[in-house]
């Protein structure tokens, strides 16, 4: 049996899908959130995005962690996240369209990571951003380990001394509540959310929107009636069919598939 979707390694960073042959794809950076690289559910979905025709990248960057434990999100280096574009730009294997999709903390980095790479002119910006359930403040370092739900005896608030991000060995501008200015990044994006998410407020996305509509900027923003921070399968289906459009358009899918 021919298989429709293969791996192919990204030496020195990890794994990509991706469709059988030569290429090239148009290709998709995936940032996983907080449930941390070992969960999979990046991995997941890169298959989907392989599935329609992209070289998907699930970039891991939560630090230490295990099949057991998600690891953290604590002083991570963005500049890290704009090697590893670059490094999926000379793979060879994609196109010359690459974007970016990350998911609640994959989101607040890819805006993150689109917002700083703009305002430094960096090669290898993004074609296009994708985020689903995105906050649109800075938010506190995540460290797994001393996870708990509020409910729980050993709950304990995030520590307010902890950074998530850093930017070349700085914290300028990426301190918790700092608004995220992702009107500096100058291409097509996507925002989705569930109007009933009960871990990051939909009104993020709504003030991302106000603030982008009122720089002059056209965003592509979908709101989920009813579904929680992670849809369940009817607001998957309806978001993954919104997302592929999306980058199917941005990423110039149609004109790269094989037989094209």
């Amino acid at each position: 049996m021919t298989l429709n979707i293969v791996q192919r390694m990204l030496p020195g960073w990890g794994v990509t899908y991706g469709p059988a042959g030569e290429g090239p794809f148009p290709a998709v950076m995936l940032l996983h959130g907080s449930e941390g690289a070992w969960s999979g559910w990046s991995h997941r979905d890169a298959m989907l995005l392989a599935a329609h025709g992209y070289l998907a990248f699930p970039l891991g960057y939560s630090q230490g962690g295990n099949v057991w434990n998600a690891g953290h999100i604590i002083d991570y280096p963005l500049e890290r996240s704009a090697e590893a574009l670059l490094a999926l730009r000379a793979s060879g294997y994609a196109a010359d369209w690459v974007g970016l999709y990350g998911v609640s903390r994959g989101a607040e980095q890819a805006l993150l990571l689109g917002t700083l790479m703009a305002r430094e002119a960096m090669p290898g910006l993004p074609d296009a951003i994708a985020v689903h359930s995105p906050p649109d403040v800075v938010c506190g370092a995540f460290d797994a380990r001393s996870f708990r739900d509020a409910g729980d005896p050993g709950w304990q608030a995030w520590d307010a001394r902890q950074r998530a991000w850093q930017w070349r060995g700085r914290h300028d501008g990426l301190l918790p509540t700092t608004p995220i200015e992702i009107e500096r990044y100058p291409g097509p994006l996507f925002i989705s959310h569930g109007t009933d998410d009960q871990m990051w407020s939909v009104e993020m996305t709504k003030r991302l929107e106000q603030r982008l509509r009122h720089h002059g900027r056209e965003p592509e923003v979908h709101y989920y009636a009813g579904e929680d921070h992670i849809p369940g399968s009817e607001g998957q289906n309806l978001h993954y069919q919104k997302v592929l459009g999306f980058f199917a358009h941005a990423l110039h899918l149609h004109t790269t598939q094989p037989g094209k």
